[in-house]
C-alpha cells in the first residue's frame, strides 16, 4: 500500500455491486466478564454492534481491554476500576467543564469535605462581569479515601448569555459553555437556495502560482464564482503538512488541524516582498522562474518541488525584516494565537531537524511541555520565529481571500473542510498528548466495499481528555477555521458521535466504537459557527445512526446528499422533492470521478486496473451501468433530458435536477464545470494511484490553468443551470 491512506480517500457509501461474503459465520467467544462490560459502558466503549449486514457482533475482550487502556483506565481489576471511576468526581471540587444550551437550567455538582463550608461561589461571565451564587445545601455524603465528602448541587441561572464562562469557588474552576439551541443558516444567505463550487485548491494552478494552487488563486476563483452567482467556494482541508519535503499528499492526513499550510502562500503577495532589495528580489524571482519551468506543464501536483523553493523564497522575504507598524501587527497576532502558535512553531522547527514524526525524536523532546523542549525552543529561536511569521502571513492571505469573496457578493465566501484527524507523529498529537489516545487508531469496520475494514492510522481524541481540557482544543480548531470563512464542512461528521477505534497491531475488524459527548462537541461547534456567521455542513454519508441525523437536524447542522447515493428503501432513486431541505446537495464528491468520467464507468475501469474489484469486471460494469441507468431515467423524467444526449448535456441535466430539490445549498464540483474526467482520489489506495496529485484538467484530460477556468464557456453554462430554480414537471 505504500504510504498510509488518509480518511478523506475512503468510500463510505454501500457499493451495491460488491460481492456478498456469503453466509455469516459466528465466532463463539466467551462472554465478557460483567465488571469489564460495565466498565466499558461507563466509558462509552461499545461491547457489541451491528455490522453492515445488520448482524450482531460481539466485541472481543482483548479489544475492550486495549481500548480502555488507551483511555488511561487500569483494567487489571475491573471492579476496582469501577470503584475508582465512581469516586473520581467526588475527588474534584468541580467538574472540568459543563456544556449547556441557552435557556436551559443546568446543575453542577460541588464536592467539599464534610464539616467545611465551601468558599463563596461566583460565576465569571465572558464579558468580564460576575454573578455571586448562593451556596446550596448538602445533598449527599460519600466516603472517599477515608474521609467524608459532601455533594451539593449548584443550579446555574437559566438566562446566561452565549459564550464561555467560568464557575469559581476557591481555587476550583469549571468552564461553563452556553451554546445556541439551533444554528441553522446564517442571515447572509437569506431565504434563497445558495450554491457554490467545490474544488481541490492545490489542483487549480494559475500561471502565477508556484505549481500548486494557492490563496491568491482562491481569491480569484471566488471573485469569478461570485460573478456567476455563487455564494461560496468549498475547498479541501488546508491544514498544515510537514515543514520540509517530502510532504504528505493527502490533505486528510495533516500534522495539525489547528493551523493552515504555508504551501498555499503566494510569495509575491506578502507585503515585504514589494520592498525587497534588488539582490533579494532576484533570488526570489529566480526561484519562482525555476519552479514555473519545472512545474507549469507538469501533469501532476508536485508539492515537494514547489514547497522547497517557496520555503527558501519565504525565508528571504522574512529575513528582510518588518516596518514598525508591521511588527506591531505581528505581535498582536502572536498574542491572539497564544501558546498553541508557539507550540506549533516549535514542533515545525524541531521536525525540520529531527524528522516529521515526534515519536522518533530523542525521548526528552517528545514531551512538548518539558524542559528539553523549552531549551530547544531557545536554541532554535530563529526557526521558531520564521514559522510564527509564516502563520501570520497565512492568516493575512486567508483574510484577503475571504474579503475578496464577500466583497464580490458571496453570501458565505470560503467554506473550509475539517479532516477527521491528524498524523500520529504530528504537531497536534505532540502538543496535545493528554487529549489523544495512544495505542489505537481511527478507522472503519468491515463493510460491503471493504470487507476487511479500514485503518486510517490516526489517533482519536479521548472523551475524557476533551472534557478535561474544557473542549479548548476543539474550540480553538473550529474558531481558527472559521476566522476567515463563511462555512465549514465536517468530514465524517458521525465521528463527533462515535469513532471506530482499532488497537495497534490488530486488523480493523478487531475494533469497536467509542462514543463521545456529542451534545457538548456539537454545542461548541454551533457556538463558534454562530459567532462567525457561518454554516456547518456535516458529511453524513454511509452508515449513520438515525438518531445522529435527527440530532444534527435538531441543532441546525446541514447534512450531505450525493445524487448517485440518494435512494429510497427499495433502492430506487429518491425523487427530488423528497430530498432533505437542510443539506448540501451535489451530483458527485471527491471520492468519485467527475461526472463526465462517472457516466462512462471510468471508476470501474480504474478499480479493475488497480485490482480492487470483488467480482469479475464484466459483472461489475453491468451492475454499475444498471444503477446509473435508473438515475438517468429519473433525471430524464424530471428535467426533460433527451435520450442520446451528449455528456455535457447530461451533466447539466444532473445539476438541473438538484434545483428541483428543497436543499438549501447546492454544490458544483469544479471538475464538472470544466468537463474534467480524471479521478482525484481512488478510495482504498495510496501510492497505487496518484491520489491528491491530479491537476485540474479539461475534457481531453490535459491539465488546464485557472485562467482557462475563468474563460470557460462550459463552466458559465453549468453555472446558469445551477442558478436557475426549476419547476418539477
Amino acid at each position: 500500500m505504500g504510504r498510509l491512506h488518509a480518511p478523506g480517500g475512503r468510500k463510505r457509501h454501500v457499493d451495491r455491486g460488491a460481492r456478498s461474503p456469503g453466509p455469516r459465520t459466528y465466532d463463539l467467544r466467551v462472554p465478557l466478564p460483567p465488571a469489564l462490560a460495565r466498565l466499558a459502558t461507563v466509558y462509552g466503549v461499545d461491547t457489541a454492534y451491528e455490522d453492515w449486514q445488520d448482524q450482531p457482533v460481539d466485541v472481543p475482550e482483548t479489544t475492550i481491554v486495549r481500548v480502555l487502556t488507551a483511555m488511561g483506565v487500569d483494567v487489571a481489576d475491573p471492579e476496582a476500576a469501577l470503584v475508582e471511576q465512581e469516586a473520581a468526581p467526588w475527588r474534584r471540587v468541580l467538574p472540568p467543564a459543563v456544556v449547556t444550551v441557552a435557556g436551559e437550567a443546568v446543575a453542577v455538582d460541588l464536592h467539599t469535605p464534610d464539616g467545611e463550608e465551601p468558599p463563596a461561589l461566583r460565576l465569571d461571565l465572558e464579558d468580564g462581569s460576575s454573578r455571586d451564587l448562593a451556596t446550596p445545601r448538602p445533598g449527599g455524603t460519600r466516603e472517599v479515601d477515608g474521609a467524608a465528602v459532601v455533594r451539593r448541587s449548584v443550579r446555574l441561572p437559566d438566562d446566561l448569555p452565549l459564550g464561555y464562562h467560568e464557575l469559581v469557588t476557591g481555587d476550583a474552576r469549571c468552564r461553563v459553555v452556553v451554546t445556541p439551541p439551533v444554528l441553522g443558516l446564517p442571515p447572509s444567505l437569506g431565504e434563497r437556495h445558495g450554491w457554490g463550487f467545490a474544488t481541490q485548491l492545490y489542483s487549480v494552478r494559475s500561471r502565477q502560482s508556484w505549481g500548486v494552487g494557492d490563496l491568491a488563486d482562491l481569491a480569484d476563483l471566488a471573485v469569478w464564482s461570485a460573478g456567476l452567482g455563487a455564494d461560496y467556494v468549498l475547498v479541501n482541508p488546508l491544514h498544515a503538512a510537514e515543514p520540509v519535503a517530502p510532504l504528505e499528499p493527502s490533505p486528510y492526513l495533516p500534522t495539525t488541524r489547528r493551523f493552515p499550510n504555508p504551501l498555499y502562500l503566494r510569495v509575491e503577495r506578502v507585503p515585504e516582498y514589494a520592498d525587497l532589495p534588488a539582490e533579494d528580489r532576484a533570488v526570489v524571482d529566480g526561484l519562482a522562474a525555476d519552479v514555473h519551468t519545472a512545474l507549469d506543464d507538469l501533469d501532476a501536483i508536485d508539492r515537494d518541488t514547489s514547497w522547497t523553493a517557496k520555503r527558501r523564497a519565504l525565508r528571504v522575504v522574512h529575513d528582510a525584516g518588518l516596518t514598525p507598524g508591521r511588527r506591531l501587527a505581528l505581535e498582536a497576532f502572536v498574542a491572539r494565537e497564544g501558546a498553541s502558535l508557539t507550540e506549533l512553531a516549535t514542533w515545525r522547527a524541531l521536525a525540520a531537524e529531527h524528522g516529521p514524526d515526534f515519536r522518533q525524536w530523542p525521548t526528552d523532546l517528545q514531551d512538548a511541555h518539558g524542559p528539553a523542549v523549552a531549551a530547544a525552543r531557545e536554541e532554535l529561536a530563529d526557526e521558531v520565529a520564521f514559522e510564527v511569521w509564516l502563520q501570520w502571513v497565512l492568516d493575512e492571505q486567508l483574510a484577503t481571500a475571504q474579503g475578496a469573496a464577500t466583497g464580490a457578493g458571496m453570501a458565505l465566501g470560503t467554506m473550509h473542510d475539517l479532516a477527521v484527524g491528524v498524523h500520529p507523529g504530528g504537531a497536534d498529537a505532540w502538543r496535545l498528548r493528554e487529549a489523544y489516545a495512544e495505542g489505537v487508531r481511527v478507522g472503519a469496520p468491515p463493510d460491503a466495499f471493504n470487507q476487511r475494514g479500514q485503518d486510517w492510522g490516526q489517533p482519536p481524541w479521548t472523551p475524557t481528555g476533551l472534557e478535561a481540557t474544557g473542549y479548548e482544543p476543539f474550540r480553538e480548531m473550529v474558531a481558527a477555521l472559521l476566522r476567515h470563512a463563511g462555512g465549514v464542512r465536517i468530514d465524517h461528521v458521525i465521528g463527533l458521535f462515535r469513532l471506530w477505534w482499532v488497537p495497534e497491531g490488530g486488523s480493523p475488524a478487531d475494533g469497536t466504537y467509542v462514543r463521545y459527548d456529542h451534545a457538548a462537541i456539537i454545542g461548541v461547534l454551533c457556538l463558534e459557527a454562530q459567532r462567525a456567521g457561518a454554516v456547518v455542513v456535516g458529511e453524513d454519508l454511509g452508515v449513520v445512526e438515525d438518531s445522529a441525523r435527527a440530532y444534527l437536524l435538531e441543532r441546525g447542522v446541514l447534512g450531505t446528499s450525493i445524487l448517485w447515493f440518494e435512494r429510497d428503501e427499495d433502492g430506487d432513486p429518491l425523487p427530488a422533492q423528497e430530498w432533505r431541505e437542510l443539506c448540501l446537495a451535489s451530483v458527485t464528491t471527491h471520492d468519485l470521478p467527475p461526472s463526465a468520467g462517472y457516466l462512462t464507468g471510468s471508476h470501474v475501469d480504474l478499480r479493475e486496473r488497480l485490482d480492487l474489484l470483488t467480482r469479475p469486471a464484466a459483472e461489475e460494469r453491468a451492475a454499475d451501468e444498471a444503477e446509473r441507468a435508473t438515475w438517468l431515467s429519473e433525471v430524464r423524467r424530471q428535467t426533460g433530458l433527451a435520450e442520446g444526449a451528449g455528456v455535457e448535456q447530461v451533466v447539466e441535466a444532473l445539476h438541473a435536477y438538484l434545483t428541483l430539490t428543497p436543499s438549501r445549498l447546492r454544490n458544483v464540483a469544479l471538475t464538472d464545470a470544466v468537463g474534467d474526467r480524471r479521478t482525484q482520489n481512488q478510495p482504498g489506495t495510496s501510492d497505487e494511484y496518484a491520489n491528491w496529485r491530479v491537476p485540474l484538467s479539461g475534457p481531453d484530460e490535459r491539465p488546464i490553468s485557472l485562467e482557462d477556468v475563468l474563460t470557460s464557456t462550459r463552466a458559465r453554462s453549468l453555472a446558469r443551470v445551477i442558478s436557475t430554480q426549476q419547476d418539477a414537471p
